[in-house]
């Protein structure tokens, strides 16, 4: 018995996806072992704004290490990644929907890459300087590098993911959800729900970090009620 159109189209889709997924792999390995150089360099970037760090299990450095190399992999490859999805996912999109995806697509990027470089550049210095002011002589900060490096991460791609609200806001007045009228009338309840997000989304309890977050939420929930205004439903 034949197999019918369908599952013929699905094994094919599944042997696609297979065959973009192994060479998304590849390219990551490959970036990986082009990033291996450059660990110890960028492992010192980022604990440069407590000075030192220490580990307490024999396996700490190494584990910190290879996750970095991976993330390293990961980011230096994201263009090939990115490419192997597109030409996966486009097959399947008319074209004003590509032309949406076009437009949002390099625009996260954008903002993705800005929220993370104002988190390490001015959150994590002025954080960290708060956070250790708390120190005495009695009191001595004893970081260690397995907690450092994911309270980095954390805090970095906190920022990252929440400047993607302009485009968050700009779909869903794009598919009708919200107007600016809308936006603009719940601004009170924005600006609660930012505080919130800012508190839960900030790895460190103090007040500092969570409002340096809100800021520029709420420049970016201004920007993104400018932007839907030019958008259509």
């Amino acid at each position: 018995m034949s197999a019918s159109p369908d599952e013929l189209s699905f094994w094919g889709h599944l042997d696609e996806l297979r065959s973009r997924l192994l060479k998304s792999f590849i390219a990551v390995v490959v970036a990986a072992c082009f990033f291996y150089p450059f660990v110890d360099r960028f492992l010192a970037f980022l604990i440069r704004p407590v000075g030192k760090v220490v580990f307490t299990s024999p396996a700490d450095a190494f584990v910190v290490r290879l996750m970095l190399l991976i993330c390293g992999g990961v980011v230096l490859a994201l263009p090939v990644i990115v490419y192997q999805l597109w030409q996966f996912v486009a097959a399947g999109l008319k074209e004003n929907e590509k032309k949406y995806v076009r437009f949002f697509a390099p625009a996260s990027f954008v903002l993705f890459v800005a929220g993370c470089i104002f988190g390490y550049w001015v959150i994590i210095p002025v954080g960290m300087k708060f956070l250790l002011s708390f120190a005495t002589e009695s009191i001595v900060p004893m970081i260690t590098l397995p907690n450092y490096i994911s309270f980095i991460v954390t805090l970095v791609l906190a920022f990252g993911l929440c400047f993607q609200l302009p485009l968050v806001l700009m779909f869903l007045a794009r598919i009708g959800i919200v107007t600016p009228a809308f936006l603009v009338q719940k601004r009170k309840h924005a600006i609660v729900l930012i505080l919130i997000a800012s508190a839960i989304l900030t790895p460190s309890p103090d007040a500092i970090s969570q409002i340096l977050m809100a800021g520029p939420l709420l420049v970016l929930y201004e920007l993104g009620v400018f932007a839907s205004k030019f958008i259509k439903p």
